[in-house]
C-alpha cells in the first residue's frame, strides 16, 4: 500500500502515524496556504451511509439541516450527547447515492457502531470504509486542480469561510473573520490510488505538507477540530461552531435543548480565543497547558488556572499562536500566562516555563442570550 510516509524526509507522529512534516515545516505551510501542496489525511476515518432514508435519518440525529442536501454539496454536522456536549464532529457530502461522513482519527469505528444501533427499520446501510478509502487535503490552487484531475470518489469543501443558512456567528462582525478566505477541500480516493498522488509529488507538480502545516493554518483561521480542540465538556457555542455545524431552526435532535437554551437564554461557560504567544523563550505550549490570568500569575502560589491550550503552532507569519478555551469571566483584555509544559488539569502538576500571551477574541464574553426575556417583578 502506497503511503506518504514513504516520501523523503517524512517524520511521523507517534500517536496517529500521520506525517507531521517532511523536513521543512514552515516552507510546507507556505506552499499549503498558496494551494501548491497536499496533506495526507489517511489517518482519519470515513463512514459511508447508503439507502433512500439516509439523509432524513442523519438529519434527525445531528445538528445540521441535511434534508435536501444536493449531490456534491458539502456541509458539517455535530453528533451531540443528551446534554448537548460534542461527541462527533462530522464532515458531510452526498454523491446522490451515498452520504460520506469524514471524521477525525479514532472516530469512524464508534460512529459506525452508533449509527448501526440506530438503524431500526429504516432503509439505510452503514459501512466503515476507512480501510479502503482515505482523504487528502489541499487549498484552492494548482494542487486542488491536480487532485481533481485524478477524479476522486468524492470531495468535501470546507464551509468555514461563511455562515451557513440557519447558523449564526458569535465572532464580532465589525472585524474581518480570520477564516473568511478559507478554501480547504478534502479529496477522497481509494487507498490503492494513492500511488497516483505520490507520483504527482515525485514529479514536482505538487509538494507534500505535513499535518503541522495544516494545524498552524487552522489555528490562525480559528478553525476548530474534534481531535485538536474538543474535550468531554465541549459544547458548540464555545467554538463559534454554530456558524457552520448547527441549524438553529431545524427539527428536534439529541442535545438540541442545550443548544437552544444556551443560545437564547444563557452564555457558553467557556470561550475560544486565539493566543499570540511571547516568542522570546522559543517554545510552544503543549496541548492541555494551563492558562493563568495576570502577569506573574502562572508561578504565583495558590493561583488557579482560567483555561487551557487546545492547540499551539508556529505560524510562518504570526509566529507562536495557540487556540485556547478560557472561562467566560476572563476579561477580554486580560494579560494571560501559559504554563508551557502542563499536560493535566492539576495546577500542582505544571512544569516548564511560563509564556506570556495576549488574546485575540473569537467568542466574545457576551455571546449567547439572544432573547430579551423580561424578568417577572417580585412581590
Amino acid at each position: 500500500m502506497h503511503s506518504f510516509a514513504e516520501l523523503p524526509g517524512s517524520v511521523l507522529d507517534s500517536e496517529t502515524g500521520a506525517s507531521s512534516h517532511f523536513g521543512e515545516p514552515l516552507l510546507e505551510q507556505r506552499a499549503l496556504e498558496a494551494g501548491a501542496a497536499v496533506v495526507d489525511l489517511s489517518h482519519n476515518g470515513i463512514v459511508v451511509v447508503s439507502g433512500p432514508d439516509r439523509l432524513s435519518w442523519l438529519h434527525s440525529m445531528t445538528s445540521q439541516q441535511l434534508l435536501g442536501l444536493q449531490p456534491g454539496e458539502s456541509t458539517e454536522t455535530l453528533l451531540l450527547d443528551p446534554n448537548g456536549r460534542i461527541e462527533r464532529a462530522v464532515r458531510v457530502v452526498d454523491d446522490g447515492e451515498c452520504t460520506w461522513l469524514l471524521v477525525d482519527a479514532g472516530s469512524a469505528e464508534p460512529l459506525a457502531a452508533f449509527l448501526t444501533r440506530m438503524r431500526f427499520a429504516l432503509r439505510v446501510e452503514v459501512a466503515d470504509v476507512s480501510a479502503t478509502h482515505a482523504a487528502v487535503l489541499a487549498f484552492a490552487g494548482p494542487a486542488s486542480e491536480a487532485l481533481r484531475s485524478l477524479r476522486p470518489s468524492v470531495e468535501w469543501r470546507d464551509p468555514w469561510a461563511k455562515v451557513l443558512r440557519g447558523g449564526v456567528q458569535y465572532a464580532r462582525a465589525d472585524i474581518a473573520h480570520a477564516g473568511a478566505d478559507w478554501t480547504a477541500t478534502q479529496f477522497v480516493f481509494e487507498r490503492e490510488r494513492f500511488a497516483e498522488i505520490i507520483g504527482l509529488v515525485h514529479s514536482g507538480e505538487i509538494r507534500s505538507a505535513g499535518v503541522l502545516a495544516l494545524d498552524a493554518l487552522e489555528v490562525r483561521a480559528w478553525r476548530p477540530s474534534q481531535a485538536g480542540d474538543v474535550d468531554e465538556r465541549a459544547i458548540p457555542h464555545e467554538f463559534d461552531w454554530l456558524r457552520t455545524a448547527v441549524h438553529l431552526s431545524k427539527g428536534c435532535y439529541r442535545g438540541q435543548e442545550t443548544v437552544a437554551k444556551v443560545h437564547n437564554l444563557g452564555h457558553p461557560p467557556r470561550r475560544l480565543v486565539l493566543l499570540h504567544l511571547d516568542g522570546t523563550g522559543g517554545e510552544l505550549p503543549v496541548s492541555g497547558a494551563l492558562i493563568y490570568s495576570g502577569a506573574g500569575s502562572a508561578t504565583a502560589e495558590g493561583a488557579r488556572p482560567v483555561g487551557r491550550v487546545t492547540r499551539a503552532a508556529l505560524h510562518h507569519e504570526w509566529g507562536g499562536i495557540a487556540l485556547a478555551l478560557v472561562k467566560r469571566s476572563v476579561a477580554e483584555d486580560a494579560e494571560l500566562e501559559v504554563r508551557g509544559g502542563s499536560t493535566g488539569n492539576d495546577p500542582a502538576a505544571t512544569a516548564g516555563e511560563s509564556i506570556a500571551a495576549t488574546q485575540e477574541v473569537i467568542v466574545p464574553a457576551d455571546a449567547g442570550a439572544t432573547r430579551d426575556v423580561p424578568r417577572l417583578k417580585r412581590l
